[in-house]
């Protein structure tokens, strides 16, 4: 399989988290997957293959053995990105019209000034039998955040506090002109004007991911944090061979740029909720809870920093991933990464015997990083865990620039992971054989 072609796809399809979940969504059930409604009871059987998605931008998907379940081998990642979100519509400023946007997230402000963009999301609208939910994505280039010239700004090369307030506001058309309200009620297929009732908009770069470099060593993508890792997870989830006696689980959570604190995000419940259903529909003992998370290993996938060509003092020299390096496994003394030398020790394994190549990420002790999902799931689930991801340039850039062969590494690993017969024999000490 093309693992590049099939990340490109699905770092296109994911404009938005909603688009994301969607796309994700549409791969498990080529797949063979069945939907499963949070509303509704579920009824499992052995072997079976199941989904479920929480607010249209989160899914978690997993795989019943065919025997006894005694553990999980959980994947998580997260489907947003930093961007700008819509707060209103249509707003006139003399000759012109804009949009009024927020920030989400941490981003690099200026990397979003003078490229095309557009909005993407879902619209809520209203239906014979009440309210759904309609995907938005217009597919055309639309705005623009335009800079202020540098005649005007004489000192814009020598450093400035961006305003996002006034800086950053998209450029939507002239006076007079067809609303962004009136694209949306032709997107989401409805009429009349007022059924659509509300919205979740955001920016979205219309740039394409490309190979970059003489032998296509690199790419090039709007949010490749964290896409990149939900797909090359989900595509290991995908490939990887049934174990006995555990549970594969794949999930793509969101709001971890905003700190994971929604319902769909690692802080809510979504992953305790549904492991907690799977025992449940396997009328397994209640002690299962306790038992299944001690043979269980965690990975959070989301995206480290790869060593950079410019400013190379900004890495630690000792534990400084390079691009197309491998897996990166994450380390931090004060625990923002869940990596521990057990975790750590038993992916590595898992690695090594599938002869994946591994790297380390640990920050400059003067240097504090972001932090990502893993610490803050352990909140509900409670099993082995560690942090990893792929080593990247321009993190929280409007584009970034990640390596092609780790793409393969990151299947490859996901896949030997799903598929590790692992086994707690006491508290430390686990089989791998």
């Amino acid at each position: 399989m093309d693992y590049v072609r099939t990340v490109f796809d699905f770092l296109d399809a994911g404009v938005s988290p909603w688009h994301a979940a969607a796309e994700a969504v549409r791969r498990l059930e080529a797949a063979g997957y069945a939907r499963l409604e949070e509303h509704a009871p579920w009824a499992l059987e052995k072997g079976g293959r199941y989904y479920v998605a929480r607010n249209g931008s989160a899914v978690i998907a997993f795989r019943l053995p065919e025997g006894d379940l005694a553990g999980w081998r959980v994947a998580l990642s997260h489907s947003d990105s930093p961007t700008w979100r819509v707060k209103n519509a249509d707003v006139a400023q003399g000759d012109y019209v804009k949009l009024e946007t927020e920030g989400y997230g941490g981003m690099i402000m200026s990397s979003w000034l003078d490229r095309p963009l557009t909005v993407a999301g879902r619209a809520v609208v209203r239906t014979s039998g009440g309210v759904a939910s309609r995907l938005i994505y217009i597919d055309r280039d639309l705005l623009v955040i335009p800079s202020v010239a540098i005649h005007y700004q004489r000192n814009a090369n020598d450093g400035r506090k961006w305003d996002p307030q006034v800086d950053l506001q998209p450029l939507y058309g002239p006076a007079g002109c067809r609303s962004l309200e009136d694209l949306i009620v032709g997107e989401a297929s409805v009429c009349p004007r007022s059924d659509v009732l509300s919205w979740d908009l955001d920016l979205a770069v219309r740039q394409k991911a490309v190979a970059i470099g003489p032998g296509g060593e690199y790419f090039m993508s709007p949010r490749i944090d964290d896409l990149e890792c939900a797909a090359t997870t989900l595509q290991g989830f995908l490939d990887a061979a049934p174990l006995a006696d555990a549970a594969p689980v794949w999930g793509m959570l969101d709001n971890e740029e905003v700190g994971s604190s929604s319902r769909q995000g690692a802080q809510s419940t979504f992953l305790s909720d549904v492991l907690h259903r799977i025992l449940l529909s396997m009328d397994l003992p209640s002690q299962a809870w306790w038992t299944c998370a001690a043979n269980s290993l965690v990975l959070s996938a989301d995206n480290g920093h790869a060593v950079h060509p410019n400013a190379p003092e900004k890495s630690d020299p000792q534990n400084a991933p390079r691009m197309n390096g491998g897996v990166v496994i994450k380390y931090n003394a004060s625990q923002k990464y869940t990596t521990d030398a057990l975790s750590a020790a038993l992916f590595q394994e898992i690695c090594r015997r599938a002869e994946i190549p591994t790297q380390r990420l640990a920050n400059r002790a003067d240097m504090p990083g972001g932090s990502t999902l893993g610490n803050l799931q352990s909140h509900s689930f409670s099993a082995p865990m560690l942090d990893i991801g792929l080593a990247q340039l321009a993190m929280h850039s409007a584009v970034e620039t990640a390596g092609t062969k780790d793409i393969g590494h990151m299947v490859r690993a996901a896949g030997a992971f799903y598929a590790a017969p692992l086994r707690c024999l006491s508290d430390g000490r686990f089989d791998l054989a």
